[in-house]
């Protein structure tokens, strides 16, 4: 006898309205439980990624503290040390890590023939802003001042990628450091922090990340720092001249839409070469769940095809 037939959609409905719940009643206390139904919902509606020649785990050294890091190289990598993205996991600056990003990591590496370096950054509450940037830029320069050559990382072919809030550091390490960054990979990214809610709330506010989240970041993450600053709100900078290329998606049921498709006009308006993809279709946060939604699939292999332009 076979089993009943599960409906992906209306199961993923399901798990996601329970999701809900939990954000909704987030608190200081309950991160750990929000992340844990966000890393099983991930690890049901996520189909495997590609498999890996290698993937190592190791730290990269400070004298404060060590930040934890995950290298994904593929088994078409150049032997010798060669392009490298260094991506941030998103997840509002308080949950997520590089388990429940690995499926992402994993396609972006395969589709592009590069390494990838995923960052296991320090969240809020316990570690508010900057904590996260720090790290991150720790990594980024850790890379570029040629100490990854063991490793296979090319310190100078160095790109930089990430989603939602990792998109927002992502942005802003691209402009700090856009004479050294090949291409940026912007998912949805959190461009700023300035206004905490989508300007018509509605259906692209499935997964809560609206006035719920924003506000929830804003005061466990942000923390009474000045959110005009570009580490912060990198749609505020002016100077995009020399910006690193950008790869840019947004989505239609998405409250970050928005900023997201403005930083696209203000790149272009700088002459920073752009490519933009919109999934009207498709909310925020879908590239973890290509069960789900089929195009999840496909999008990192648009990003890894951006990539090999600009990477040699």
């Amino acid at each position: 006898m076979k089993p009943p037939k599960i409906n992906i959609a209306e199961e993923f409905k399901a798990q996601v309205d329970k999701l809900k719940s939990a954000r909704e009643n987030i608190s200081g206390f309950q991160i750990n439980n929000f992340h844990q139904s966000f890393r099983r919902l991930t690890n049901q509606f996520d189909t495997p990624g590609p498999k890996m020649a290698n993937i190592t785990n190791f730290n990269i050294p400070d004298d404060h503290r060590a930040v934890p890091v995950r290298l994904y190289e593929p088994f078409n990598a150049s032997q010798e040390p060669g392009p490298t993205l260094i991506y941030l996991h998103g997840g509002g600056f308080v949950t997520c890590d590089i388990d429940t990003h690995e499926g992402i990591c994993l396609r972006l590496a395969s589709g592009s023939g590069f390494r990838v370096l995923s960052v296991d950054y320090r969240l809020a509450p316990s570690h508010p802003y900057p904590a996260a940037p720090e790290d991150c830029e720790k990594v980024l320069k850790w890379t570029l001042n040629g100490h990854g050559e063991t490793y296979g990382i090319d310190s100078g072919n160095i790109s930089i990628g990430g989603d939602s809030a990792g998109g927002n550091m992502t942005a802003y390490l691209a402009q700090k450091y856009r004479q050294d960054v090949k291409c940026q990979i912007l998912f949805y990214p959190l461009m700023q922090l300035v206004q905490i809610k989508p300007p018509k709330p509605g259906p692209q506010d499935i997964l809560q990340l609206g006035v719920i989240a924003l506000k929830f970041i804003e005061q466990h993450y942000v923390a009474g720092a000045d959110t005009h600053n570009t580490r912060l709100s990198p749609l505020l900078e002016k100077d995009l001249k020399c910006v690193p290329p950008a790869f840019i998606l947004t989505c239609g049921l998405d409250p970050l839409r928005a900023e997201g498709r403005a930083y696209t006009e203000n790149l272009r308006a700088a002459g920073v070469k752009v490519k933009d993809i919109h999934e009207k279709a498709m909310p925020h946060g879908f590239l973890n769940f290509a069960k789900a939604f089929p195009p999840a699939r496909k999008i990192p292999l648009d990003a890894a095809d951006f990539m090999r332009q600009y990477m040699s």
